[in-house]
């Protein structure tokens, strides 16, 4: 499907790509989730993860901070409110899709 085709049918092009539906739909109903779940919850390496984060974050969708806990340096990861309302969205426009099949 061609990005024209996703946009045409309410679908975002920047959160389409599964492995960013899933870290969207992950991050939506909490306020931000460790890097570390995040990538054992999605069952994925570091680096895999870390491309569709920094793919959401140039599109405005998720924001990360470093802190310090226990004495090691953590990356959390959050939804912007546009990241919040382009997933909302999206999900919206797949459900469409499957009420008119």
């Amino acid at each position: 499907m061609s990005k024209a085709d996703e946009a045409s049918l309410g679908l975002d092009p920047a959160i389409h790509p599964l492995p960013r539906l899933r870290i969207c739909a992950l991050l939506d109903p909490i306020t931000e989730e460790e890097f570390a779940t995040l990538r054992d919850l999605l069952e994925t390496s570091d680096s895999a993860l870390s491309k569709q984060v920094t793919a959401l974050a140039d599109a405005g969708y998720v924001t990360q901070r470093r802190a310090v806990r226990a004495g090691k340096s953590r990356v959390w990861v959050q939804l912007t409110d546009a990241g919040r309302r382009a997933f909302r969205a999206h999900v919206a426009a797949l459900t469409a899709m499957t009420e008119r099949s």
